[in-house]
């Protein structure tokens, strides 16, 4: 072998290939970002659902990280696994994290929280002919201002702008938005703004707070029973 030829490096011996997990990791970081920026704006549920995201980023990244740092001569990327754990972790402790805040100073001075879920009668109280769970019933009875989120359907307003009679319905998915009559009584409020008092359609997570009522069920809804929100407070 000539002195040329020894002084040549060994290019397979150099070569490390990028680690896949690596990129992936990095990748599912920066979409975790989502769950920061929804966290004002979306149910303190749904952030949570999303934190799965940078979990799986986290989980995917100190993986790669783990399998670089054990075939150094192998693959390569141990900064971006880093880069994506760091992001990761970002993303979910300030996503997390904002979201529990805005759901601890949210309910407004003199409100009880109530949700659609808890509206929903259980098995023993439809079997008892009790629509309406004691839990609701009560607030009903002492006309307590209640605080409730939900969605705008929007077939349920005659305008866009400056609406003040409307139907909040507990998520926007297909359930809410589909057919009317597949909806179930303690899914919607027909809500109620007080003189003075409007909105704007928007597909946006609604905060609705004011004196709850129950009655006979609408016909266009094809409900049992209705529930009403003569409504003080909507944001």
């Amino acid at each position: 072998m000539s002195a040329a030829e020894t002084d040549q490096p060994d290019l397979a011996l150099e070569y490390r290939s990028l680690h896949t997990g690596a990129i992936a990791g990095v990748i599912l970081g920066a979409v975790s970002a989502v769950v920061l920026l929804t966290a004002g704006s979306s149910s303190l549920s749904s952030t949570l659902s999303l934190s799965t995201l940078p979990l799986v980023g986290l989980v995917v990244s100190v993986a790669s990280w783990r399998s670089i740092a054990g075939a150094p001569d192998v693959y390569t990327g141990a900064r971006l696994a880093k880069a994506g754990a760091a992001l990761s972790v970002l993303f979910l402790v300030s996503g997390v994290g904002y979201a529990s805040l805005v759901y601890a100073t949210e309910v407004p001075e003199g409100y009880e929280r109530t949700s659609f879920l808890a509206m929903k009668p259980s098995d023993s109280d439809q079997l008892a002919g009790r629509l309406v769970p004691d839990k609701v019933l009560e607030p009903i009875e002492s006309e307590k201002p209640v605080f409730i989120k939900g969605y705008i359907r929007p077939d349920s307003a005659k305008y866009t702008r400056n609406i003040s009679n409307f139907l909040l319905v507990r998520d926007n998915q297909e359930c809410c938005f589909g057919d009317l009559s597949k909806v179930q009584f303690f899914d919607q409020i027909r809500v109620r703004l007080e003189p003075g008092l409007t909105t704007d359609l928007s597909r946006k997570l609604f905060r609705v707070g004011g004196v709850l009522r129950v009655g006979p069920g609408e016909r266009s809804l094809n409900a049992p029973l209705t529930y009403y929100l003569e409504a003080d407070y909507i944001q």
